[in-house]
């Protein structure tokens, strides 16, 4: 099922009627919305809402709500703060890189490409209408073009770099191994783990890892060696209780579905037959269980 958003608001125009209008979702973030020809958009608004809608996996984060004209000088102001947003450092960015913010309804490197082209076109209509057969002179002007566009992307980037650099520093400058790991963005993974290392026994156990990310769950299989650790790489789903035995243990982090019956010992997952286990360690949604 899909999630369906409206921007709510009412105005002293018509007070007792609620006008809504659809908002459309990209990349997970909500685009712009624009109200100038709506209608309903009349009179002194007295109150803004947001109406959601649908199935929610995880809590909805507003960093922030802005009503403004979307005139020209407005237009180009946003397009440069998309620019120029700082972009810090993903599982992705080894791969790619957005270039500012993480939604953009005109992203620098189009505009680039476009402008160069256009520079071409425009060089080699003049060159045509003023009958100046010059190659040399289109070749140059699309190099002249294609550098100073080039240029500008990687001061853009060396910029970017220059924040996350300071970011780093902040975020792990002067702390030993333990303390980065504590400081990185899965540190909360890191701490429970160490937790689990000192229940776990001195020698290698059966130990089974399920989380609903596959990244939580090729990290923990990572810290818990040289345990015999089974983790799916790629796909959510947990072991089948034919497959435990007395002794094994179950590391459950941050995974819906599973339930425990402390009263009775019983471990059950995904409607499956319970499990005889005891609780031998708990956490911020996680916990750590040993097969009876």
């Amino acid at each position: 099922a899909t999630t369906d958003v409206r921007l709510v608001w009412r105005s002293d125009y018509a007070p007792q009627k609620v006008i809504s209008v659809p908002v459309r979702i990209e990349s997970e973030h909500l685009l712009p919305v624009i109200v100038v020809e709506d209608p309903g958009w009349l009179g002194r608004v007295s109150g803004l809402a947001l109406l959601i809608r649908g199935p929610l996996s995880q809590p909805i984060r507003i960093r922030g709500v802005t009503a403004k004209p979307m005139g020209a000088l407005e237009m180009v102001s946003d397009r440069i703060r998309e620019w120029g947003s700082f972009e810090r450092w993903t599982g992705t960015s080894i791969n790619s890189v957005t270039g500012g913010a993480d939604v953009q309804d005109l992203p620098l490197p189009l505009l680039l490409a476009v402008a160069i082209a256009a520079t071409a076109v425009l060089v080699w209509a003049l060159g045509r209408w003023r009958r100046m057969p010059r190659r040399s002179t289109l070749a140059w002007t699309i190099v002249v073009v294609f550098a100073a566009s080039w240029a500008l992307l990687d001061a853009r980037w060396l910029w970017n770099l220059a924040r996350q650099t300071q970011v780093t520093a902040a975020q792990y400058a002067g702390k030993d191994w333990r303390e980065k790991h504590r400081a990185a963005d899965d540190g909360g993974l890191f701490a429970f783990i160490e937790q689990v290392r000192a229940t776990l026994p001195a020698t290698p156990v059966r130990v089974f890892v399920v989380s609903d990310a596959h990244y939580f769950r090729g990290r923990a299989a990572f810290h818990l060696y040289p345990h015999n650790v089974f983790a799916e790489a790629s796909r959510n789903v947990m072991p089948p209780p034919a497959n435990l035995r007395a002794g094994d243990w179950l590391l459950v982090y941050q995974r819906r579905g599973v339930q425990f019956d402390p009263s009775a010992n019983r471990l059950r997952w995904d409607n499956s037959t319970p499990v005889a286990a005891q609780l031998k360690l708990t956490g911020s949604g996680a916990a750590l269980f040993q097969i009876q």
